[in-house]
Formats: structure tokens, sequence, C-alpha cells
């Protein structure tokens, strides 16, 4: 499932190019209140016309039609005001002013709309673009794989954006339905990359790799090639990046198969508890294989049954905080969540979520729920 675009951020998303743009969009009405103290002062020995025409040219800068209109309205008035105190109607100098005022403000208005109009035909061209990237590297989890019912949600935690760092998929294959979900470190295009890298691996090997083992150490192989590109990821994600995943299967049985390599743990609900199911033997992220000292990897079993009901998640899902910096009570959401179909569970998952962070989610979010169906193919509930 792919979630709306949230609304997008001002220009300089950024705290400090943010309280710049705060600044700036003061400055027609500071130099407006300028004029007037200047005005009605007996510093009043300069003159101030030109001043207030420049205001709506300022305001549209930074400003939409609406904040140019009020910045154009208050030189107005203040040029009114200021008239009127020094007993300056009938000077020809004073209609000249509100002359080139009108003029100004008419050219700001229509130059400022029209820049409103370019950005938003921008900005949606590029969430098209988003939009079909996210079906190539997030396509939706397919409602029905074999005895399963299944549902697939992504949440960027950047306002504007589709896709990041986080990944997941869930392919029908001879050895049973294969699932991946994954947390890339870091942020921006390099998480992207990394992303389609290691989801590129597990959808060719999830084929003809009978050991989810060996599954993973595919991807783990073609993180570290894409990573030797020269030039394709900075040097921090170089020497520092890693992906934590988990690859689950279902094979044809009532068991569900799990390789943790440093990712939080599926959780699985059974007769309204949620049980976490804890690796046997912990595990490094992928692009940290050198620190196994064993074996490459363990696949642990645990039993899936008809009726249950199994969710892979994201750490931004369990580590979601609120102002008070409270955790998000996973496993006490699901088990409040009321009897309904993977889709319709994860969007009201989601929803508490968002309410729980106040909209103000600080990682991405990805989430993959899937329900064992009985013999007959019906949900067992």
């Amino acid at each position: 499932m792919r979630v709306p675009i949230r609304s997008s951020p001002r220009p300089g998303g950024g705290g400090h190019h943010q309280v710049l743009f705060v600044l700036a969009e003061c400055v027609p009405f500071v130099i407006a209140l300028l004029v007037l103290v200047m005005e009605f002062t007996p510093a009043h020995v300069l003159y101030t016309g030109p001043f207030l025409v420049a205001t709506p040219a300022l305001a549209a800068v930074t400003m939409g039609p609406r904040g140019t209109i009020a910045a154009a309205a208050l030189a107005v008035a203040v040029s009114i005001a200021t008239a009127t105190y020094n007993q300056a109607w009938g000077n020809q100098q004073v209609y000249s002013n509100f002359l080139a005022l009108f003029l100004v403000s008419v050219a700001s208005v229509t130059t400022s709309r029209m820049a409103r109009a370019r950005s938003a035909s921008e900005l949606n061209q590029v969430r098209r673009i988003a939009s079909a990237a996210q079906k190539v590297l997030l396509r939706p989890v397919p409602e029905r794989l074999g005895p399963l019912r299944a549902a697939s949600l992504y949440l960027a935690a950047e306002k504007g954006a589709q896709i990041g760092g986080d990944l997941y998929e869930a392919m029908e294959t001879r050895y049973g339905i294969r699932m991946i979900i994954g947390d890339v470190r870091g942020k921006g295009l390099p998480a992207v990359r990394t992303a389609a890298a290691v989801l590129g691996a597990f959808r060719e090997a999830v084929y003809y790799e009978d050991d989810l083992v060996d599954v993973i150490r595919h991807c783990e192989a073609a993180m570290r090639r894409d990573a030797a590109v020269p030039g394709a990821v900075d040097e921090e994600a170089l020497v520092e990046g890693f992906v934590t995943a988990v690859v689950a299967q279902v094979p044809d049985g009532h068991v569900v198969e799990v390789v943790n390599r440093g990712h939080p743990p599926p959780l699985l609900l059974r007769d309204g508890k949620v049980q976490a199911l804890m690796p046997s033997t912990p595990l490094p992220p992928l692009g940290l294989g050198e620190f196994i000292a064993g074996p490459p990897g363990t696949r642990d079993s645990y039993a899936f049954l008809p009726g249950d009901r199994l969710l892979l998640h994201t750490d931004g899902v369990n580590e979601a905080r609120d102002r008070g910096n409270t955790f998000f009570a996973l496993p006490e959401a699901m088990e409040a969540m009321p009897d309904r179909g993977p889709r319709e569970f994860l969007d009201r998952l989601c929803q508490a979520l968002v309410r729980h962070t106040e909209d103000q989610l600080a990682d991405d979010v990805a989430m993959i729920l899937v329900d064992r169906c009985d013999e007959a193919g019906g949900p067992a509930r």
C-alpha cells in the first residue's frame, strides 16, 4: 500500500534556513513600520516614498500572492496616513508615489502568482516521478500469496517524500512465500541506492537459492558490490554503512522460517496475544558480516498456524516517540486492534502511530502484514 504524500514544507526546510526564511518574510513589514516611525517623529529627514514602493516587490520574493497583497495594502495604508499627517494632499509627488505603488503591486502579485503556479507544476512533476520510482522499488505486496493474505505499507519520515531507506518485498516461489524487510543506515539518495541493490539481489536469489541464509548472503554481496563502485557512496557510508534486515519464509506446513540480521524481530499475533520471534543467535546487520565468528547465519523456525497474524516492520515503528519521549507500544497496539483484514489492520495501526507521534515521524516506516489462512483458503478467525 502506498501512503499519500504529506504536505511539503516551505522553502529552506532546515532549521537554520527556516529561521532565515521567516526573517526574510518580515522584511517588507519591517520597512513599512520604519517608514511609519520616521514620518511620525522629528527624525523625518528622508523622503520615504521609494521605500514603500519597494515593499510589494520584496514580499513577492518570499511570499505568495496573499502575502504580496497584504504588503501592498500595508504600504497603501502607511502612505495615506503619512500624507494626511504631513498635510501633503494636493502635492504631485504624493500622487506619483501612489501610482508607482499601484503599478509595482500589480506586477508583484502577477509575478508571485506565476512563480507559485510554476512551483506547483514542478512539484507535481517531482511527485509523479517519485510515485513511479516507488512502484519500481517498493511495489505493493499482493493481497493474496498462496496460503497467506497480505498487505504492505510505507511512510517516509521526510515530508513530501515517498521513498527512503526502508525496503520490503514479498514473493511466491517454489520454496514458499519469501519476504524481506530492512532498514538502510542513513537517508537520502545513497540510502535509496543501497535499498535498490538489496531488493534487486533478493528478487533474484529467492527463485534459485533453497536456503534463506544463502538468500540474505546474496543481498549482502550485492550491497558490497554497489558500495565498491567509485563515487557511488560517500566515505562515511562506505566505512559505516550497513542494512538491518529480516528474511522470512512460509513453506508448506504451519511454520515460518526467519533469518534475522540485526533487525527488530517479527511479531506474531495469536489469540489476541503478541509474541516477538527472537533469533536464537543474534547476528550483525548486512555489511558487517566480517564480525560473524561462527557459521554465516542461522534459520529459526516458529509455529505459524491458521488464524495467526505476522507483522514484519522497521524500527521506525517500535522506536517512534511522542513529545514526552515515550516509545510507541507496538505489541499493545496490535493486541488492541479490532479483528480486520490485513489492509485495514495496517491502516489503523498507521493511524495510531501517527497520532502517537503527532505526525512528527523521526524515521521511515515500513510494514508487511500476513495472515495464515486455513486449508480451505479462508481466514481461520
